[in-house]
């Protein structure tokens, strides 16, 4: 005989009394079917509840094919009869995001003709999948206000089992699946749905709704929106960063708009500068290591191990000192070792080939055209003798 669910007949009901009826395991965890039980088993989207049976904890709720609930435990559990304590903070917070999901989806399709087609319930916010190419920010705040005056308007919420006759006169916003009873949750005339879930006895409970954000999503739009005591939350988390934003920059919060703008101006007016000086700083050098460098059939050779550095910095010092005329052979040591060969135009050597050698000696490879190539492997230690190597293969050529 299947779990009889007592939350289809109040859903406000935090604890009762039951019997043990099967003990078992359920994903690994120790678990008990009740003969009837408060505790809400995951389904439609919603995650299964949680509490206590004779203080063990209940660390979800699920149900199997044959309508038996099952109760996943913390620790196995002894008695054959228990008493039952559904966490009642996190249930009233579900039944908030659950019945203000059905206002907002009810709300999408009366105004827009945007069909839910999925619904997720989630620890820190929730998402409705609506049938629909796309959605204005005028679209969502036109949805966000239907929803929320659906909520203000207080109206009752029915939750009952009907048969075929009253079924047929109910306006559904989607057909019921086939179950031997079904059961519908009305919003006043605002909603009529096919629901096992927990919702308020009234609209109002849920508080009030934000759609937080919104995209694209496999041919429609996913919405994530929060509800009741979630949507508060919300609302003083944005308020203090708002607040700790506003102190920094020394402006009032009507500004902060203004203020970023001007910060995001100097931001690239100082990159602009930085990267001129970056610029001048490689030239200089550029200039010194070829100074200092030996001299291949009477062409600069700079042959250098760096740190600290980034590889793209590396790479733009190459790239000059083959521009004034050398040719490049630097390491670089990171968490692997690093190679960046680089010629001038014109000269007798070929990067790609040499740089294959090079990083054959560092336990990795690499390759790249003539002019410049690029390469590295696992072995730092041996950085030295692979730019030592490279160096040797270029004397080769002298007379």
């Amino acid at each position: 005989m299947a779990t009889e669910r007592l939350y289809f007949d109040d859903a406000y009901l935090r604890s009762f009394v039951a019997r043990v009826t099967q003990r078992g395991t359920y994903a690994g965890q120790p678990a008990v079917v009740l003969d009837h039980s408060a505790f809400y088993p995951e389904g439609g989207g919603q995650p299964g509840d949680r509490g206590t049976l004779n203080g063990v904890r209940v660390v979800d709720t699920q149900a199997d094919d044959a309508g038996e609930v099952w109760h996943m435990l913390g620790e196995p559990l002894e008695a054959d009869e228990v008493q039952g304590a559904v966490d009642w903070e996190r249930r009233f917070d579900f039944m908030q995001q659950h019945h203000g999901q059905h206002l907002l989806s009810a709300a999408a399709e009366s105004y827009f003709n945007a069909r839910t087609v999925a619904v997720h319930l989630g620890e820190e916010a929730c998402t409705v999948d609506l049938e629909i190419a796309g959605l204005s920010m005028e679209q969502i705040t036109e949805i966000e206000a239907r929803t929320n005056a659906m909520i203000w308007a207080d109206v009752p919420v029915q939750a009952r089992f009907v048969g075929p006759q009253e079924l047929r006169t109910l306006a559904l916003r989607k057909p019921p699946q086939a179950y031997e009873r079904i059961r519908i949750v009305s919003a006043g005339d605002f909603d009529h749905s096919p629901c096992g879930g927990t919702h308020p006895r009234r609209t109002g409970e849920v508080g009030s709704v934000v759609l937080r954000r919104w995209e694209r999503y496999k041919g429609g739009v996913r919405v994530e929106f929060v509800c009741g005591g979630r949507a508060v939350r919300d609302y003083r988390r944005k308020t203090e960063l708002l607040m700790t934003l506003a102190a920094e920059l020394k402006v009032g919060q009507a500004e902060l708009p203004s203020a970023v703008e001007r910060l995001r101006g100097a931001e690239e007016t100082q990159r602009k500068r930085l990267a001129q000086a970056e610029e001048r700083l490689l030239d200089y050098d550029a200039r010194e290591l070829i100074a200092a460098a030996e001299q291949v059939r009477n062409i600069p050779v700079v042959v250098r191990w760096l740190d600290g550095r980034s590889l793209d910095n590396v790479r733009l010092l190459a790239r000059r000192i083959a521009e004034l005329g050398g040719v490049a052979l630097l390491g670089l040591r990171e968490e692997k070792a690093q190679l960046v060969f680089t010629r001038a135009a014109g000269l007798p050597f070929d990067m790609g080939a040499l740089l294959r050698v090079a990083a054959s000696v560092v336990g990795g490879r690499g390759g790249g055209k003539p002019e410049a190539a690029q390469g590295g492997g696992p072995d730092v230690a041996r950085l030295d003798e692979a730019l030592t190597l490279a160096l040797n293969e270029l004397r080769k050529g002298e007379a």
